[in-house]
């Protein structure tokens, strides 16, 4: 595999500042023509598709407590680290790998 084939595979593109989202909080953001929920928990982020499994509802308005955020719609949870849903760890929301560079928040697309 060439460099460059390998650059490809390793995309992350620029979200958010580290400023932009709040601790415990999630954040609607966009990366590349995909929506996503971004969380911060203990100054770590991680981002998950921004849709309920169940009816779609909006998981970056959800409560976020510890690692676990709730569907604002139906009470839903998922795990912001996995994606899974907590009733059945085999249903999940796609995970998007996160980075920080200087005061930048990064997800891989």
């Amino acid at each position: 595999m060439s460099a460059r084939e390998v650059a490809a595979l390793d995309r992350f593109v620029k979200v958010a500042e580290v400023g932009d989202v709040a601790e415990g909080r999630g954040r609607l953001v966009q990366a590349e023509g995909r929506v996503l929920a971004l969380f911060r928990v203990k100054d770590q982020y991680f981002a998950v598709g921004s849709l309920c499994l169940h009816r779609g509802g909006p998981l970056a308005e959800g409560e976020l407590q510890g690692h676990v955020v709730t569907c604002p719609w139906h009470g839903w949870q998922y795990d912001v680290r996995t994606g899974s849903f907590t009733v059945i760890p085999t249903l999940k929301v796609k995970t998007y790998n996160v980075k920080l560079e200087g005061g930048s928040i990064l997800v891989e697309v």
